[in-house]
């Protein structure tokens, strides 16, 4: 047998380059493989959870921009135009509601735009949706016809309440002729008599207008007063516009008044009175005695609110204007009620605003209109777009800041958590364990077992350069301590939202990312499918069960509940249901409650402070030595 040594070791090194080709492929398949198979395996499952994603049925894929949790247990998932100017043009709005025990959807009729929107949970269960978008934005060469904001006003106090059409013209000191955007409604001067006299205050509403003919001629540099169209006799002398300038220079979103409640019950929204200003990204803080405050939101002329304030009071279905309250903040501010009747704002916030206005976190008196700052927490320059929750359970008034990044479109984000004590001598912000990754956009959600799950997010703005963030934590307040949970498989960052389920799951919906790639060069779509987390407690045996009990719960009083099995409680809470748009919840808060075993009836006590426990519904669960909790129950709390 002849040998052909050489042949031989050219043929073992082509060997060896395929080998050295395909190995880092090879390992790296291999690692893949091995991830695939370890999260599916019980002993993972059980140590860090588990998510799966659910496609929607076609017809009622949405760009969810608000989702709220409601008293039936449903999901209501509200689009609006969902950041599509096409679908605002068409006047097409959308919300659909979503039953997570049966995995059916229905179509709501959504009668305006409520992409981005303020929501709160009413004591009887409805939620309040106030504002929305009255105009998309108009940036660079998009801007064709110079615009501004027209005060218009009334000097005759014994004229009737005027409203004025969409496309009322005012022409302009220039000659050149202008048209409202939208529909106003204008009141008679103030006239207040005295000995000898009267002083007459004349009315006024401000408006968007822009010029009917496109190009700079329609451009003015200075304060002008503009006539009123229609106009006869003495209304004419009394009633005109004012205007500081008409530009063709970038046009904000602007907000609406608009004002909806949605009823669980037959499920449709109905139309209550209009806000006193246009809001858009407002939040609607649930307050202790059952009112809602409006705070923050980009007006009618696409300008920040300046600190205006307003309550709308379920009694009377009606808005009341607190013109004691002035304090500004940048849109969507994190303001969480403390036990003490004060306001605490996070510092967190969603954000149009400057840099240098309205971002130290404190304490905001409602009594005196003060705002006491408090220190911390470090890299406080990157609070915007950061997460904040009232850590359980709420009787330890606790509140934690998750990630965050700079002011705008800035790529800066932060890895740092933080918590302050609200009932400390002196609070201040006392830094964490630090995330996995810089996170702007984080989603943080209570979950009955007392830890917190943090997931999701980009570390830039919007995603930019490929910065999704698919990793998860769980955090534990009682020990302080980040862990790490299952990565989800679907990127979240700008419009997303998450919310705790009754049967203690977690759903994850929307994220709208600015580009598809990394070099950002490919528009990025609106992320449509649902991802479910499902956390380690569900796999660590049976649920303990609730069979029967009180649906309504006294403060101060006593609830009695019917136990499956043989009665291992070892907490009972009461969480509210959550409403959340733009990573932020206003909502959330865990209520622990004292309670006593007997054979198998559980007795609870209803703590008696309003501060603690706010009429409202909330998911009553209990759990069991392991910290696997039960299905949740719907109850009412009330103070009678």
């Amino acid at each position: 047998m002849t040998r052909h040594p050489r042949r031989a070791a050219v043929a073992l090194a082509l060997a060896a380059g395929v080998v050295a080709l395909n190995a880092g492929p090879a390992i790296g398949g291999a690692r893949y493989g091995y991830h695939e198979w370890q999260v599916r395996t019980p002993e993972y499952k059980a140590e860090r959870g588990s998510w799966s994603t659910m496609e929607l049925p076609e017809e009622y894929r949405v760009n969810a921009i608000h989702a709220a949790l409601l008293k039936t247990g449903k999901v209501l998932v509200i689009a609006g135009s969902g950041n599509d100017e096409e679908s605002f043009d068409a006047g097409t709005f959308r919300s659909i509601l979503w039953d997570p025990a049966t995995d059916r959807f229905t179509e709501i009729p959504t009668p305006a735009d409520m992409f981005c929107a303020g929501h709160a949970f009413l004591p009887d269960g409805r939620l309040l949706v106030a504002g929305g978008t009255q105009r998309y934005e108009l940036l660079g060469d998009d801007v064709v016809r110079a615009a501004g904001a027209v005060s218009v006003r009334n000097e005759d106090p014994d004229a009737m309440v005027r409203t004025f059409p969409k496309g009322t013209r005012f022409t302009g000191p220039n000659g050149k002729a202008y048209q409202a955007t939208s529909e106003f409604t204008l009141p008679p001067a103030t006239k207040v008599e005295f000995h000898g006299g009267a002083t007459v205050t004349a009315s006024e509403v401000v408006v968007w207008a822009e010029a009917l003919e496109a190009g700079e001629e329609s451009v003015t540099e200075k304060p002008g007063q503009f006539t009123v169209e229609g106009l006869e006799g003495s209304d004419a002398r009394n009633i005109y516009g004012m205007a500081e300038d008409m530009t063709l220079d970038k046009q904000d979103f602007q907000g609406t008044r608009h004002t909806y409640v949605f009823d669980p019950d037959t499920e449709r929204y109905e139309r209550v009175e209009d806000m006193a200003y246009e809001r858009w990204y407002p939040s609607l803080v649930p307050l202790a005695d059952g009112t809602v405050l409006a705070s923050s939101g980009l007006d009618g002329t696409g300008r920040i609110l300046e600190g205006q304030t307003e309550v709308f009071d379920p009694k009377t279905m009606t808005w009341g204007e607190r013109i004691d309250l002035t304090r500004y903040f940048p849109t969507y501010p994190w303001l969480f009620p403390a036990a003490d009747g004060r306001l605490f704002y996070s510092g967190s916030n969603s954000g149009y605003g400057p840099a240098d206005e309205g971002r130290r976190p404190g304490f905001w008196d409602l009594t005196d209109n003060s705002f006491t700052t408090v220190p911390g927490p470090s890299d406080a320059d990157l609070l915007e777009t950061s997460g904040s929750i009232m850590l359980p359970p709420v009787q330890e008034q606790r509140v934690m800041v998750v990630g965050g990044g700079g002011v705008g479109e800035s790529p800066r984000s932060t890895t740092r958590t933080a918590t302050i004590d609200l009932d400390a001598p002196e609070p201040r912000y006392v830094d964490g364990p630090d995330l996995q990754a810089p996170t702007r956009y984080p989603h943080v959600v209570n979950l009955p077992d007392d830890t917190t799950l943090i997931s999701g997010g980009s570390s830039d703005y919007r995603g930019k350069g490929d910065s999704d963030n698919l990793v998860a934590s769980l955090y534990d307040a009682r020990t302080g301590t980040l862990s790490p949970a299952a990565p989800p498989r679907t990127a979240r960052n700008y419009h997303s939202e998450a919310l705790l389920l009754p049967d203690g799951r977690v759903v994850v919906l929307g994220s709208d990312p600015l580009f598809a790639d990394a070099r950002n060069t490919i528009d990025g779509t609106f992320e449509q499918r649902l991802e479910i987390y499902s956390p380690p407690y569900l796999f660590q045996g049976e649920q303990p069960v609730v069979v029967d009990g009180d649906e309504e719960l006294v403060r101060g009083g006593r609830a009695t509940f019917e136990l499956g099995g043989a009665g291992d409680v070892a907490s009972a809470k009461l969480m509210r249901p959550s409403a959340v748009t733009h990573a932020t919840d206003l909502e959330q808060r865990t209520v622990a409650l004292d309670f006593t075993v007997s054979g198998g009836e559980l007795s609870v006590e209803v703590p008696a402070a309003a501060g603690i426990a706010p009429d409202g519904w909330y998911m009553f669960f209990v759990t069991d030595s392991h910290g696997v909790p039960s299905r949740a129950r719907w109850v009412h709390v009330s103070g009678s």
